[in-house]
């Protein structure tokens, strides 16, 4: 199901029932049906990243081996994205960073000690506001640039990964990312770092989900997350996993 075809089966079924409307007398009350369904399916798709409503979404890879990759948003954090460089070091762990323009002044150095250690840098938005999604198509483009100019000022490189804030796609969101270039990157583990779930919980949680390909979202915002990730490196280890890049994993550039 994608956008596209939500929108074509809604004037079908809207155009049937005008029909039925004219030449045997039903009511137009049968129109909140196919009403509802569209609004719960654009909700519904436009929510869920997996579900490539709008758009493609690399979520995972389709591969046989024991390969993952880790990835982590809304930084750079000047108390805690160190913490998280330092742990993956010690695992001689790659991951991919998507961060959030408005979060990079100041925090240059971060940035270049991600790129420094062989890390990727994806773009997350500039404002990450909570109404990001009811931007325009330029507004859109905006928040890429301004992202993309910021990252390009330190480390001298144009980003091609971008991943929508809160994972909520939006046509005007596709629009601009296809126009300038971006693969919309998604995630198979969802970690939920972020919730006032214990460290213990959520590395269960990550552990269960496990399995070749599988893209692994963090946030590197918070000790909690620096607690799991140890824990999940660990994991992977003992179970012969490999960690690689995302680029790598997907086999796409994280680069222009």
């Amino acid at each position: 199901m994608t956008f596209k075809s939500t929108r074509n089966g809604f004037l079908i079924a809207i155009s049937v029932i005008g029909l039925l409307h004219t030449f045997f007398g039903i009511s137009l009350g049968w129109l909140l049906l196919p009403s509802t369904i569209c609004l719960a399916l654009i909700i519904y798709g436009s929510a869920v990243i997996q579900s490539n409503f709008h758009a493609q979404a690399y979520c995972y890879a389709n591969v046989s081996e024991k390969e993952i990759a880790l990835s982590f948003d809304d930084g750079p954090n000047r108390e805690y994205t160190p913490q998280v460089l330092s742990t993956l070091a010690q695992f001689n762990a790659p991951a991919t960073f998507f961060v959030t323009g408005k979060n990079i002044e100041g925090n240059e150095n971060i940035l270049k000690q991600m790129d420094a250690e062989g890390h990727s840098i994806g773009n997350h938005s500039y404002t990450h506001s909570f109404y990001v999604d009811f931007k325009s198509l330029q507004g859109f483009k905006n928040e890429l640039d301004r992202t993309t100019e910021s990252v390009f000022k330190v480390i001298g490189k144009r980003m091609k990964l971008f991943r929508p804030p809160y994972g909520v796609t939006t046509p005007n969101l596709v629009k601009a990312s296809n126009s300038l270039n971006y693969s919309i990157i998604g995630w198979t583990i969802r970690s939920f770092d972020t919730t006032a779930d214990t460290s213990q919980t959520i590395t269960r949680r990550i552990q269960t989900q496990l399995k070749p390909g599988a893209i692994i979202l963090f946030h590197d915002t918070s000790d909690k997350t620096v607690q799991v990730l140890k824990q999940t490196l660990n994991f992977a280890k003992e179970n012969g996993y490999k960690i690689v890049s995302i680029e790598q994993l997907l086999k796409i550039d994280a680069y222009e």
